[in-house]
Order: C-alpha cells, then structure tokens, then sequence
C-alpha cells in the first residue's frame, strides 16, 4: 500500500503532465519535488512535504482544493490554499500582480500553521535559486520575460517573505540560502548576519504583570528592572529594528525614552526589552488614584511641551506625520465624498511646513513614572510636524473611541470613560496654558476633525462594510463635513 508521499508524487506528476518551467523548459514536476526535497531538510512531517508537492496544483492545473482535501486531507489542502494565488480572469495578470501579492502576504501573516511558512519558504527558495541562476548568465533582461518587469517589486516581495518567515525558521539552512539568494540578485537587502546561525534569546510572558496594549502589541512587567514590548504576529524583526532605531535618534534629540537593548523571541513573536526599573504606566497611576487625574495630566502636557520643543528635519530619519494624516482622508473620506476629502486635504496641507517631533501614539500607557521622571516607549510612530496631530490622538484615544461604545476606553485605559474625558480636558487646559473655554473649544475641534477622519479610515479599510459599519461611518462623515464647514485651518 503506498503511503502519502508516494501517492502525492503520483497524483502531481499526472496533473503537471507536459507542462514546463518558464525559464530552463524542463518538466515542471522537478519543481514541486525539488519543493518537497527543500522541505524535508526543515521537517519530517509528511503533510507539509506532502503539500510541497501538490503546491501548484490548483494554481497550474485543473485538480481541485476539494480533491486535495479528499485524497490527502484537511490539513494537507489547508497548507496548499496559502499559496493559492486569487485568479482575475478578466484582467491581465501584469496588471493584478501585486494586488495578488499582496492578498497572499496576508495570508502567510496571519497563519499559525509552521507548514504555511516552512511550504513559502521552500517554494520561494526553489523559485529564487532558478532567478539566480537566469540572473548570473542573463543580468537585467530576466525582468522583461516576467509578468512583474520591474526588479524592485521582486525584492519587496521576497524580502516580505523573509522578514515574515524569519522569527520562526532563521535556524534553518533553508531560510539562510534565501538570505544569500536575495542579497546576491538585489545586493545589501539584507544584513549578511542574516545569512549565519543565530538564536534570539527566547523569553516567557506567562505570568507577567500585563502593562497596556496598544495597536503593535502589549507591554508586560517582566522583573523589577525590565518591561518588555510584545509586538503582534504580523510584526517582523524589520518593524522592530527600526522603532529600536527611532528611539536611538529621539534619545539624542532630547526625548526623554527608554532604549531597548535587544530583541528576543516570545513564543512566535518579537520582544523588545526595556530597562525601566521599580516604574509604571502612568495609566496604572490613574487607576489607582482617579481623583489624581489632574496631577497626571499636568505631567503628561510637561512631557508633550518638552516633545513638541524638539525639531527634527529630513535628514534625522523622521517621517512627515503630514504623510500620516493626508492617508488617513486617502484611505477613507476619499472613497466616500471627493469634495469633502478636498476640504480635509486643504486643512491638513495648513500644517505640511512644521518640523516639531511629534510622538505619534502619546497616551499613559505608553509612559512610564520611573523615580517621578516620565519615560515614553512605543516610538514606532515618531515623526516630524504639527503638535494638534499629537493632541489629536489624544482626544481619539480618551474621547473619540468612546463616543459610540465607552467600554472600549476604559478597556484600553483601565479607568473610567468619565475619567478619561477629564484627563483630556485638563490636559489640554495644562497644555494651552489658559482656561479661556472659547480658544480650548477651538483646539478640541480642530483635534476631532483628525479623529472622525481617521475612524473614517479605521471603518472602511477594517473588511467588508456592514450595515451598521456603514452607519457608523456616515456619522463621523457627517461630523467632518459640519467642521471642515467650520473650519479655515488646523494650526493654533
């Protein structure tokens, strides 16, 4: 009786008959097997191997995902179905190429199955030795017989693949010949380091004093001296170089925060440690004490005065939180109403020429009280520009996000909506240096036209728009069109 390797080998040779590779002309099944060769140097599990070598099935021939899952299996079809690109038949597949990318991407990202990533992994490496090769006898003009002409989207797309895979198999010799692979054809992608043995430092959170959590992942108490940043799955070790280096430069400028000292693995996913020792959130403050919210508002207005004092130009490395704001309309009120969207970018281009720091994700969970000194963490969105984009993400955090649902702040926070609100409005007293209600009330909408646009954003680019998203969404449209109406400019 023949096991399930050898009946796969059967099945895909039948269904690859007479079909060839694009480049060499050989028999396309020495690609799938070579898949499943790749494989077997990473596991011994005969249903990953056995998906390398139905992989292309669905994709090049007329077998079926329901067939697959018949003859071999739900997990077998499943680890197929990642690689299963979404067909668009009636447009030209030039054209759909990184839209098709981009919809698998997803997929590997969001998969929790090590035969997803262990099956991408080895079919890009098949595929990226045979571009290598064509590379070393052809140069340049391999990219002219490719649906995809332009080199530069091939190395987003396997450097894309390599970040993703790389916390759960950069100990293996497959992961690192894609390093040398990719560096080779597109040189300095990646730091040659990659490409040899090493071993994040692996750390458990079970049992941590959970800090906050925000839109990149948690922050736990670790020990009396260290918090650590657990950063969501579809994190990569890219995402959290760059915050670590983002933090390295706002320290030098002046910012009063903390810098990780390494990366380590938790579980499946990247950690950032923090020395910040016998310190809390000054959310955690709050909670303890509400009636002290006026006192922890002052020091959070202190801290955004001593941000928003520091000015940074291009050359720092920082990005436009103009940028930020502009894609915020682009990715929501746009779709929804083009004159309105044209209000909202001529209020925002009011602010494109302000170089002040700005932290980008500034509320009490992202700082800490160490010995009454505040320390920020969370630096993935520092930028450069306009301080009402910080007050902005104030108001959304303590008051927008509960407008329709309360609950949802006081998760956030820990302590009352109600508190929340108070914390924002004497933040904002405490900032603005007056208790003049007409000037703080001018503020505050100019704060919560940035908000209804972003939660505009927030609602269309979440999936498929219900009807009671849809709802939800013409009533922060209709408070957008009723400021921007209102309203000649963002700057105070």
């Amino acid at each position: 009786m023949m096991n399930m390797l050898e009946e796969a080998i059967i099945y895909a040779t039948v269904l690859h008959q007479g079909k060839v590779r694009k480049f060499s002309g050989i028999p396309y099944i020495l690609h799938p097997m070579e898949v499943a060769q790749i494989l077997s140097t990473m596991t011994a599990d005969q249903e990953i191997i056995t998906a390398g070598i139905l992989h292309d099935i669905v994709e090049d021939t007329d077998g079926t995902l329901a067939e697959i899952e018949k003859r071999f299996g739900r997990r077998v079809a499943f680890i197929v179905s990642s690689e299963s690109e979404n067909e668009y038949p009636d447009e030209d597949k030039s054209a759909t190429w990184q839209r098709r990318k981009e919809e698998s991407l997803n997929v590997l990202r969001n998969s929790t199955d090590i035969g997803v990533k262990m099956l991408w992994l080895a079919d890009k490496l098949a595929n990226i030795r045979s571009l290598a090769g064509e590379y070393s006898a052809h140069g340049e003009e391999i990219w002219t017989k490719l649906h995809q002409n332009d080199p530069a989207m091939h190395c987003w797309y396997y450097r894309t693949i390599a970040e993703i895979v790389e916390l759960s198999l950069n100990k293996t010799g497959a992961f690192k010949e894609l390093i040398k692979h990719i560096n080779f054809i597109w040189p300095g992608t990646f730091d040659s380091e990659k490409a040899r043995f090493k071993k994040y430092r692996e750390v458990s959170v079970d049992g941590c004093q959970l800090l906050g959590k925000g839109a990149k992942g948690e922050v736990y108490r670790y020990d009396d001296e260290l918090v650590i940043k657990v950063y969501n799955e579809n994190n990569t070790y890219r995402d959290v170089e760059r915050e670590i280096a983002l933090s390295r430069k706002a320290f030098i400028l002046g910012m009063p925060t903390a810098i990780s000292f390494g990366i380590v693995s938790v579980g499946e996913r990247y950690g950032a440690m923090f020395e910040l020792v016998d310190s809390e959130t000054i959310s955690h403050f709050i909670a303890k004490a509400p009636s002290q919210v006026d006192t922890y508002a002052k020091i959070m207005s202190d801290l955004a005065h001593n941000i928003h004092s520091l000015t940074a130009s291009e050359d720092d490395g920082f990005p436009k939180v103009y940028d930020r704001l502009r894609g915020y309309i682009q990715s929501g009120i746009a779709y929804e109403d083009e004159a309105l969207a044209d209000k909202c970018f001529r209020l925002i281009d009011s602010l494109s020429d302000k170089e002040h720091l700005v932290h980008g994700d500034f509320h009490t969970g992202n700082v800490f009280l160490q010995k009454g000194e505040p320390f920020l963490i969370d630096m993935d969105r520092i930028s450069r520009g306009h301080p009402i984009a910080e007050i902005a993400d104030l108001y959304y955090f303590y008051v927008v996000l509960g407008e329709e649902n309360p609950s949802t702040v006081e998760n956030f926070m820990g302590f009352s909506y109600e508190t929340a609100q108070r914390f924002f409005c004497s933040f904002l007293t405490n900032y603005l240096g007056t208790d003049d209600e007409s000037k703080l009330r001018e503020v505050t909408e100019k704060a919560a036209l940035i908000c209804y646009v972003r939660m505009v954003c927030k609602l269309r680019t979440k999936g498929q728009i219900t009807s009671k998203t849809g709802q939800k969404m013409q009533r922060y449209i209709e408070k957008t069109a009723a400021l921007a109406e209102k309203l000649d400019s963002l700057a105070f």
